[in-house]
């Protein structure tokens, strides 16, 4: 019986795995199946693929396209005027954090003026060689896609100034993308002031950063700004005069249209760029940098002087170039002389204490003192403070709209 029912488990087990086996062979051996199964997984991985490579494709395209209209160039050099004026107005010490709120937020802000500045001037642009491929006149982006863009970035980068540095900086920089977007822009199209308008509107950032490092403007806080005013005549004169047949076109009322000869252009040219060269003086007199940048800010301002005076002697466009070139190799040299000699506090403080310009006031008041030893009669004095150093006399008469008239402390 034992021998029997070993056999039967036996012819069992030896059937279903011969079973098993016969299955497994049909399977594997029919190859409609196994092409079936290959074909979902190809087409599954295929589809995954284009979606991947679909999404790429997507973001690289709206990422060119927002670029482009931040005109990222552009709002990088804003960003670089803005850090220079908060490293400027941060004393002794700067603090980064700060600083780095301070550039995001002016790259946001400058980003939203730059795409509602496309947005309204779409049908100028359309008309010009040198901007009809922008996202908008050719048709990559919407209107409404754009306008929903720069509302998102400007209102992002006004709350980031309001929340990380003061509602000063924040007031300033809304101000800023208004006049420019809603002020300057429409401006082109109605008459040549608007390039007086737009000098105002670069002026601004230096200001934002000092104001977002210090929470308040002062009298040195202006000689950066009005650095970028008046550079900014010469710069776009001579932009203006070379591609004066493509702003024609596109309807814009730009200075140079109205001046065949060119004579008033390069005059204007020529005049805002001598009105940059007592800015060196001014930075040293009023205690901003050390005497080495009052001479060389000389320098170079005599250089595009030059090349102001070269291009009304002969109104030229390689005369104009050369004056364009000039312009921008003089703002980052002049900013990164600021930077590079500018003078802390401290260093003020000793400097004025030495020339004696540092006084001792006596307080008005004192406080006597008992202690156990006696009576002492201890006059309570006022820390040392330093005196302002009234600025020249010509900058009264000089035509520095950022300048106040001065005022003159006597003892």
């Amino acid at each position: 019986m034992m021998l029997r029912r070993r056999g039967s488990v036996t012819s069992f087990y030896s059937k279903f795995i011969d079973s098993h086996n016969l299955n497994c062979g049909r399977s594997s051996s029919n190859p409609h199946r196994v092409a079936a199964s290959a074909t979902s997984f190809d087409i599954s991985s295929a589809s995954a693929s284009k979606a991947t490579t679909d999404f790429v494709s997507l973001t690289r395209h709206y990422g060119r396209c927002y670029w482009e209209l931040s005109k990222a160039r552009l709002s990088m050099l804003v960003v670089a005027t803005s850090g220079t004026g908060f490293v400027l107005g941060s004393g002794s010490a700067v603090d980064l954090s700060a600083l780095s709120c301070t550039c995001l937020g002016t790259m946001m802000v400058a980003a939203s003026a730059n795409s509602l500045n496309q947005v309204f001037e779409i049908n100028n642009d359309a008309k010009m060689k040198r901007t009809s491929r922008r996202p908008l006149p050719s048709g990559r982006i919407t209107i409404p896609h754009a306008v929903g863009w720069a509302s998102s970035v400007g209102l992002a980068g006004t709350a980031l100034l309001a929340t990380q540095t003061n509602m000063l900086a924040a007031g300033l920089a809304a101000s800023n993308l208004i006049l420019y977007a809603f002020v300057y822009t429409p401006l082109k199209q109605i008459h040549p002031i608007n390039t007086w308008v737009g000098a105002v509107v670069g002026a601004i950032p230096p200001l934002l950063g000092w104001a977002a490092a210090s929470n308040d403007i002062s009298l040195n806080g202006m000689i950066l700004p009005a650095a970028l005013y008046f550079w900014q005549i010469p710069h776009f004169m001579a932009l203006a005069y070379l591609c004066r047949d493509d702003y024609a076109a596109g309807g814009f009322k730009m200075y140079s249209l109205a001046d065949a000869s060119g004579h008033r252009t390069a005059l204007v040219a020529l005049r805002n760029s001598i009105y940059l060269i007592p800015l060196g003086f001014l930075a040293y007199d009023w205690g901003l940098t050390s005497g080495w940048f009052c001479l060389e800010s000389a320098a170079l301002t005599l250089a595009i002087s030059a090349a102001a005076f070269s291009f009304y002697r002969n109104r030229t466009k390689e005369k104009a170039r050369r004056m364009f070139h000039a312009s921008l190799l003089y703002l980052p040299v002049f900013m990164s002389g600021l930077l590079i000699h500018r003078r802390s506090e401290n260093e003020q403080f000793l400097e004025d204490k030495a020339k004696g310009f540092v006084k001792s006031a006596s307080s008005t008041e004192s406080s006597e003192l008992d202690d156990d030893n006696g009576d002492q009669n201890i006059k309570a004095r006022r820390p040392y403070r330093t005196e302002a150093r009234p600025p020249v006399s010509y900058a009264s008469v000089a035509p520095f709209p950022f300048l106040p008239a001065p005022s003159y402390n006597f003892p």
